[in-house]
């Protein structure tokens, strides 16, 4: 149940909503395109293990999955695995995570700090009240009018408190590429924040502070305005070649076309000359679709490796971290008519509940398909699919604590350990990570408590 400053903060939002403020542009124009910079392409040529591809996906959920996704991340820091005769954390060996609304916070501080993660996190986001904070700043009648608003004062907050002026060129070269992911609100499309994206309206990525990607990703609709980013013109941008190709393979595949148009809008110069983003769980919850996206952009995984010229890897592993809860409708235990606010959460659950599934589900499917496509007689290519999530927990108990936490940007501390402990234990108990350790002579060397 909402807290009464939760309610209040809603009620105010919409009695200022007609305020008229603009976006603060943060995001500059550059006349040449950098195809190295923060971009999926660089990062892939990097020195990682050709034996093992590993991504990660953090879903969306508030501090619930910014503290579950960085369980996960604890429980792979306690896995070694033999790497060139050495023992190796298989966290070391994580090639992407890509991120939506309350994991992105988990993912940019892994991205610009590494382990250091460990030492401060807690401290530096999971612990805060963030909730109470951006509350009381709405109710400060100097933000109303203020550019950007209120999305311009979470950004702050979240830059002061969190991510200390941090930029993309910040982000470790030898860590993994972080995949922050948003939403445009005026075509419904799904946005990343690499240099691939910024690209095709002549934008450079590398000073764009994270704290207002992070902010982006969060961004409730509503409650909060969009962060805008400009379309610039002025850098000789042609449809790429990757761009047209795609484009006549994806005439009778629907879902790649919608990506595909989406691409052309960011590259257009005659439908708009803003984005208007928001919180990237509204087109893909999980963080899976990016995922999709870069191989089918690619053309298929075949073609991705061709590319890249990278052998295929013998390990394909996606590790999923969903902390969406399970649909529990208090209406279920009455007769009594359910409120509108019920009613609009169990509609909202549901449809976010059967979205999740179909997502996990073509993942699934296509990282089979993709293990299957490079796979050669020599060369035989293994995947695993590790969905971590309420599914889980089998102690009905505990399964029904997770199952009520809130939405929110405020848990206590005992909330947040038992997210914590839990995303180790959970990644450490699924059968497909102790196949995959298995395959690969790993070993967890922590003891789950």
């Amino acid at each position: 149940m909402l807290r009464i400053y939760q309610f209040i903060f809603m009620v105010v939002t919409f009695i200022i909503g007609g305020c008229t403020t603009s976006g603060v542009i943060d995001n500059p124009p550059t006349k040449t395109i950098n195809k190295e910079g923060y971009s999926w392409h660089s990062w892939a040529q990097g020195d990682h293990n050709n034996d093992l591809t590993l991504i990660l996906s953090f879903s969306g959920g508030g501090t619930r999955a910014a503290a579950l996704s960085y369980g996960v991340l604890k429980g792979l820091q306690d896995t070694s695995i033999p790497v060139n005769g050495h023992s190796v954390s298989i966290l070391d060996e994580v090639d992407y995570i890509s991120s939506v609304s309350g994991g992105s916070f988990t993912a940019a501080y892994y991205g610009l700090h590494g382990y250091k993660i460990f030492q401060d996190f807690e401290e530096a986001f999971l612990l805060r009240d963030v909730e109470q904070h951006l509350f009381w700043g709405l109710l400060n009648p100097l933000e109303w009018f203020r550019k950007g608003g209120r999305t311009e004062m979470a950004v702050k907050y979240y830059n002061d408190m969190v991510f200390h002026d941090a930029t993309f060129s910040d982000m470790k070269k030898d860590g993994p590429l972080i995949i922050i992911n948003a939403s445009e609100l005026g075509h419904g499309i799904r946005f990343s924040f690499i240099q691939e994206y910024f690209s095709l309206f002549c934008s450079d990525l590398s000073e764009f502070p994270v704290a207002k990607a992070v902010a982006a990703s969060s961004a409730v609709p509503i409650v909060f305005l969009p962060v805008v980013l400009e379309k610039y013109t002025d850098c000789n941008q042609t449809k790429p070649e990757w761009l047209a190709s795609v484009k006549e393979q994806s005439e009778d595949q629907p879902v790649l076309n919608e990506t595909v148009t989406g691409m052309e809008f960011l590259l257009s110069q005659d439908k708009g000359d803003f984005l208007h983003l928001v919180d990237g769980g509204i087109t893909d919850n999980l963080g899976l679709h990016a995922i999709l996206d870069i191989v089918a952009l690619a053309g298929g995984a075949q073609n991705t490796l061709r590319k890249l010229k990278k052998k295929a890897p013998k390990k394909l592993v996606v590790i999923s971290v969903n902390s969406s809860t399970e649909p529990r409708p208090e209406m279920a235990y009455s007769k009594n008519e359910p409120s509108i606010g019920e009613t609009i959460s169990s509609m909202s659950d549901i449809q976010l509940h059967r979205y999740n599934n179909t997502t996990l589900q073509m993942m699934k499917r296509s990282l089979e398909k993709w293990a299957k496509e490079v796979s050669t007689p020599e060369r035989q290519v293994e995947s695993y699919f590790i969905n971590i999530g309420l599914k889980d927990i089998s102690e009905p108990k505990m399964r029904l604590i997770f199952n009520k936490i809130p939405t929110s940007f405020a848990l206590s501390q005992e909330t947040v350990d038992h997210l914590v402990s839990g995303g180790q234990k959970m990644l450490h108990k699924d059968p497909e990570y102790q196949r995959l350790l298995t395959d690969m002579n790993g070993t967890v060397f922590s003891k789950d408590k």
